[in-house]
């Protein structure tokens, strides 16, 4: 009988034992979640060159998160996110990176730039972290297919593509390419010449400058040296308007395009009335005028909110914050890092208010959207 006793006691303990590695096992996948908080961690620009990109993106998406707190969350859990400042520089966005996930977030959420978000997402991927909404359309984080990398945003060769076709458009052939010396403007380049290539064209030519500067001297030398009829942007904001003054200067009475990681209201601002004759490409519905559903949606948040002001950057935190949403809902009550990719995976055909997103088990990138704006002398942005 003692011994019966023994062996049911010993079967007890192995069974709490299995069902406590059952609940650690829960526990390591739903780091970062707790009975009424999810936390989600963000390196980005908080100062420097590229500041305004990523203050934006962070207040966008905190209109969203902050309204739906107010709301009791989602789930009966808030959503919190924590910030730090990378400067946009990489090295210090590994750092920030590797921080974050000591400190047990759930998901790594709205990286800004390239440069920055290439030296993160293997760090991501290596703790099976989420690494949500960047924002960079670079096709070196979105081929190889990752399972940890989820896009929200058009990519830059989707971007570059419309651009061209703009351009090419109008008869105009000789397209000039400056483009920051890192990996961001490179990928840019590679969309450009991608698709010129398609026309049988490639750059007329080429200018660089480096990340955080605005020494454009030598690029503008290069490029001006062929006398080209437009050219395509691939830098920050503070490079990009520094290039054009100087430009305009010269004499150049051509357009020039950028793609929209430029942040269009801040190269507006820098630019003043020499932003005649600018255009950039656009992955985020107009977010001026509720002429969507999503942008009324975001200027109804905005104008609840004393000091803050309606921009594309700030639309797209807003909407990566909406979408991160929807799948933390659709994940339920037992969330983990697995059932938010699943629920994300399972995101077909989804009108977010006249932008869809469509997302599938092999396709982590959920919209192709982009249109064209054009700035003005007198501080507007027009369709």
């Amino acid at each position: 009988m003692r011994r019966r006793e023994i062996l049911g006691y010993a079967g007890r303990v192995a069974g709490l034992q299995a069902l406590g590695g059952v609940a650690m096992t829960a526990h390591a996948q739903s780091v970062g979640v707790s009975d009424n908080r999810i936390l989600l961690g963000q390196s980005a620009p908080f100062s420097g060159a590229a500041e305004q990109l990523g203050l934006q993106f962070h207040l966008g998406a905190q209109l969203y998160f902050e309204a739906l707190n107010q709301k009791g969350g989602v789930n009966g859990r808030r959503i919190e996110l924590t910030r730090l400042d990378d400067g946009y520089e990489p090295e210090r966005c590994a750092a920030n990176t590797r921080q974050l996930i000591s400190d047990g977030v759930f998901a790594l959420f709205g990286y800004i730039g390239t440069p920055t978000s290439v030296v993160a997402l293997p760090l991501a991927t290596e703790a099976k972290v989420p690494f949500f909404a960047p924002f960079t359309g670079a096709q070196v984080l979105r081929e190889p297919f990752n399972r940890y990398a989820i896009h929200v945003r058009a990519s830059y060769f989707d971007e570059t593509a419309a651009i061209v076709r703009q351009i090419t458009g109008t008869g105009i052939k000789k397209i000039s390419v400056f483009y920051q010396n890192d990996a961001y403007g490179k990928a840019g380049l590679e969309g450009v010449t991608r698709a010129l290539k398609t026309l049988n064209l490639e750059p007329a030519s080429l200018g660089t400058v480096e990340r955080n500067t605005v020494d454009v001297s030598k690029a503008l030398a290069d490029i001006m040296a062929q006398k080209p009829e437009a050219i395509v942007q691939i830098s920050a904001y503070k490079s990009c308007a520094a290039f054009i003054r100087e430009a305009r200067k010269r004499g150049f009475v051509g357009n020039f395009y950028n793609v929209s990681f430029v942040g269009t209201q801040a190269l507006l601002d820098e630019l003043g009335p020499d932003a005649k004759g600018v255009v950039v490409s656009q992955v985020m519905p107009f977010p001026y005028t509720p002429v969507t559903g999503i942008s009324g949606e975001y200027l109804n948040a905005v104008k609840a909110k004393q000091g803050r002001a309606a921009n594309y950057s700030g639309i797209e935190g807003f909407v990566a914050a909406k979408v991160f949403t929807e799948a933390v809902n659709r994940a339920g009550r037992n969330l983990t890092r697995d059932s938010f990719i699943n629920a994300i995976q399972g995101m077909r055909n989804l009108d977010l208010g006249g932008f869809p997103v469509d997302f599938a088990p092999n396709k982590h990138t959920g919209s192709k959207f982009v249109e064209l704006t054009l700035l003005t002398e007198d501080g507007r942005i027009r369709r």
